[in-house]
């Protein structure tokens, strides 16, 4: 019976690295949950291209949006266990979307295999050129005296711009109200029509508005100034202690084989690597990261936890 065992165990891990040699022999589909134009499409799509060169098959950005990216996660989860099927996630599907929504289909810890972040993304407060308000100083003590008034957009209940916008308004102890959009594109959309006045964001989707002068940066979201705007300052230089930086990885359904898994994030990383790739996300705003899957779970895990506590602390609701 051991040696039954033995030979079932040695045919299992050579098909299985049969398997990972012949990925891929077919299209492959990277699934975001936003819509086109909004900063994880733009990544996504930054990698395609290269991905399908370095495969020999088409790479295909798959935008399956609705329900604050529960639609697109869900979908991802549920795809056959094969690898033809990734998901483009980010700290809001992947980390905090389970603390905020409370028939949340799908445990992205349990139904999802980490393959590699792949950038974190450095966030802008951006505002209307309308707003009365050219810093977060200003933006604070306008709030306070107009309560209920000012309104911002995010790409959903449960994304970083949602988190970012809560934490902003339970830090400042002002009244924002939330108007969520079904991804950046049509939040920034409306911020650019005067629809809303200010959303906290990536730079990969506000830079370009910025640099034509059609949105003002109030400050920035990480820990520092961001090279790209040297002379923006960070919400903490007038409101210590805030600090938001995203980021989106890739994931697989959670049965692909480790063997399959490794392949895809051997060949990622290695597109990460290339000096056009990383200095293209770098000028967008975020910095090529390519972490092997046990750091990127650990790193989810431990983000789940984190804005998980400070959900149930602040009592953030998604609408």
């Amino acid at each position: 019976m051991k040696r039954i065992a033995i030979a079932a165990l040695l045919a299992a891990a050579t098909a299985a690295n049969a398997l990972a040699q012949a990925f891929p022999a077919k299209p492959v589909r990277i699934v975001v949950a936003f819509p086109a134009g909004g900063g994880v499409d733009i990544v996504a799509r930054l990698l395609a291209p290269k991905l399908t060169e370095a495969w020999g098959q088409q790479v295909i950005v798959d935008n399956r949006a609705g329900a604050s990216g529960v639609i697109g996660t869900e979908f991802a989860a549920r795809s056959a266990p094969d690898g033809y099927t990734l998901f483009m996630g980010t700290l809001g599907n992947l980390a905090v979307n389970p603390h905020l929504i409370a028939k949340m289909p799908v445990d992205p810890l349990r139904d999802f295999a980490p393959v590699t972040q792949v950038v974190a993304v450095h966030f802008v407060l951006v505002a209307h050129p309308s707003l009365p308000a050219r810093n977060v100083a200003e933006l604070i003590a306008l709030a306070r005296s107009r309560p209920g008034q000012i309104n911002y957009s995010s790409s959903g209940p449960g994304g970083a711009p949602h988190l970012a916008g809560e934490l902003f308004k339970s830090m400042a102890k002002v009244n924002l109200v939330h108007v969520p959009y079904k991804g950046s594109a049509p939040s920034f959309q409306d911020l650019l029509g005067g629809q809303v006045s200010v959303t906290f964001d990536s730079l990969v989707q506000a830079l370009p508005y910025v640099r034509d002068k059609r949105l003002n940066a109030l400050a920035v979201l990480g820990a520092a100034r961001s090279p790209l705007l040297p002379e923006v300052p960070t919400v903490a230089e007038s409101l210590p202690g805030y600090e938001l930086t995203n980021w989106f990885g890739l994931v697989a359904p959670a049965a692909v084989p480790r063997t399959v898994i490794g392949k895809i994030h051997a060949d990622v990383t290695r597109v990460l690597q290339d000096t056009g790739v990383s200095e293209r996300l770098s000028a967008m705003g975020a910095t090529a990261i390519g972490n092997t899957p046990e750091q990127f779970g650990a790193a989810m895990r431990a983000d789940s936890e984190k804005w998980g506590r400070l959900i149930r602390e602040a009592d953030i609701r998604a609408e």
